[in-house]
């Protein structure tokens, strides 16, 4: 009986969500007046949602309702089995199993029933499935075939599924990787088809880095056509809408940008609360509890000359296509990392996983972990070492008030150590990393000597221009990029996926965050909200 209440209460939720898209559509089939001479933006989302509406389903349903209320024609390309496995069906139904296309495919027809869809369905290439037989994995990653790029579009997206940096050269990782790339190659060809028939003036997708939507972004941009793409942005409910690779979260600071009292005060009462650990990111909330540091370890602190805490991350976020510009992965820099700690027995070095890389009662958790390399590589028999698993909530930020420097991978704790006035040194590119806030060396023989020099020092200023480059970012992403939906959504139940609020045409056209759509898409503005 226990378990059945949410099945219910989920089933419900979806049945209402389907009648307010569904009654929308009605509301915008009979209030839409395309423009005859306006050329048509296409949408495309095959990777954002199974049997529900997921947060960039719904950014994307709601920013082609406004569209059409501007009087721009919309048309969605839309999977209909279209694939034969996609990555969220290898994350649902595991790599063997065909992904849920019933279900995925009736909830793309209630949100694409406000405009014209071109749906494809999948046919293999049996030229590029005999030539695919019998390549290793490392062949594959490496495949083109008339001219596309295949493994290189697909690579990423083996990497998230099967949440590992290093794939396995099995027959079970081939298949996949084959499955992949003849689908891949066959939304390429259908999208490419699509595109010569719409000539659209612009293509929105979600990320463009899950195979789906790079391959449809690649036939764009093949095409000369402009691409925008979009995914959940850093507060609750909001969208980030992007010209470029919105993965790598590009975000332009006019230079002489400076923070006004009231935008510091914001921005001061927001860190305080963040440092007490009283925040979510994607609707999921890492910390459930927060400990400060125990006498065991502050007694470890004490009894060493100086301490650096090492923050990692999740594979299936260092894996990316953006992350990996100093090491070939973070386990390379993990390795580094580990022959400096040997040389430096009077620094106590904290690692400190990342707490959503074993993520309980979840299919995504990372399968190649740092939990893992600290048991092979014998890290924390170290005397000057202390691991902090994933599921031990303690406050990194009480380690980085006491931190001499803090080196970090890739991860959103690196900007938090610039804010609070601390030296950071990168393994790996960040979001932040292109703001001058923190140091990325351009090669692991740099990393070392910079490291090397940080812990010889017997002090360490941070630039004033590292905290205040970091505080402009932090602004921006928390209040300019970000574009609110709050106003038409809230969260449900489930991770992730979201809940339609009851609202009318007139408040979604009159809304912010869809003007600044719409200029976005149709006039090449910055999706930046208004102050």
């Amino acid at each position: 009986m226990t378990l059945a209440i949410p099945r219910v209460r989920d089933y419900l939720l979806r049945r209402a969500n389907d009648r307010r898209a569904l009654a929308l559509a009605r509301q915008i089939r009979q209030r839409a007046n395309p423009h005859p001479n306006r050329k048509p933006v296409v949408f495309f989302n095959a990777s954002t949602r199974l049997g529900g509406i997921s947060q960039n389903a719904a950014f994307a349903m709601l920013a082609a309702m406004g569209l059409q209320l501007a009087g721009v024609p919309v048309r969605y390309f839309g999977c209909r089995a279209g694939m034969s496995r996609c990555p969220l069906g290898v994350v649902i139904n595991g790599p063997a199993n065909p992904p849920p296309c019933r279900t995925c495919v009736a909830q793309s027809e209630v949100l694409f029933a406000h405009a014209e869809t071109r749906w494809f369905e999948f046919r293999p290439d049996p030229e590029l499935a005999a030539a695919l037989e019998g390549k290793s994995v490392p062949e594959l990653a490496k495949c083109s075939f008339n001219r596309v790029p295949l493994g290189s579009l697909t690579l990423p997206s083996m990497r998230w599924v099967l949440r590992v940096h290093h794939l396995a050269d099995d027959e079970r990782t081939r298949a996949l990787f084959r499955s992949f790339i003849l689908s891949a190659y066959h939304v390429w060809r259908e999208f490419d088809r699509f595109l010569a028939g719409s000539d659209p003036q612009c293509v929105v997708v979600f990320n463009g880095v899950s195979y789906p939507e790079a391959a449809a972004r690649w036939a764009a941009q093949q095409h000369g056509i402009r691409v925008v793409t979009h995914e959940v942005a850093h507060q609750p409910l909001t969208a980030f809408f992007s010209h470029e690779q919105v993965t790598a979260y590009p975000v332009h600071i006019p230079d002489d940008f400076e923070l006004s009292p009231a935008q510091n005060a914001r921005l001061d009462a927001y860190l305080q609360q963040r440092f007490q650990g009283d925040f979510t990111m994607a609707g999921l909330k890492f910390w459930p509890e927060m400990r400060g540091l125990d006498d065991a370890l502050l007694a470890k602190i004490e009894a060493h000359r100086q301490l650096v805490p090492v923050f990692t991350n999740v594979v299936f976020d260092t894996s990316q296509i953006h992350a990996n510009v100093v090491f070939e992965h973070m386990f390379a820099w993990l390795d580094q990392i580990l022959a400096i700690i040997r040389g430096h027995p009077e620094t106590l070095f904290v690692i400190r996983a990342h707490p959503d890389e074993l993520r309980p009662g979840s299919r995504k958790q990372a399968r190649e972990t740092v939990d893992g390399w600290v048991s092979r590589s014998g890290a924390a028999s170290l005397p000057n070492v202390v691991y902090i698993p994933p599921r031990q909530y303690l406050s990194s930020y009480a380690l980085i008030q006491r931190a001499k420097f803090v080196m970090v991978y890739n991860s959103t704790i690196g900007l938090e150590a610039a804010l609070m006035g601390r030296v950071v040194l990168n393994g790996g590119r960040a979001r932040y990393t292109p703001h001058n806030c923190v140091y990325l060396p351009a090669t692991p023989d740099e990393h070392r000597a910079l490291a090397e020099r940080f812990l010889a020092a017997k002090q360490l200023d941070t630039p004033p221009e590292f905290v205040r480059n970091a505080r402009r970012f932090q602004y921006y992403q928390l209040w300019r990029t970000p574009l609110p939906f709050g106003d038409f959504l809230e969260p449900h139940p489930t991770r992730g996926y979201v809940n339609l609020k009851d609202f009318s045409l007139e408040r979604l056209e009159s809304a912010a965050a869809i003007r600044v759509i719409r200029e976005g898409v149709l006039e090449g503005e910055a999706f930046l909200m208004p102050e």
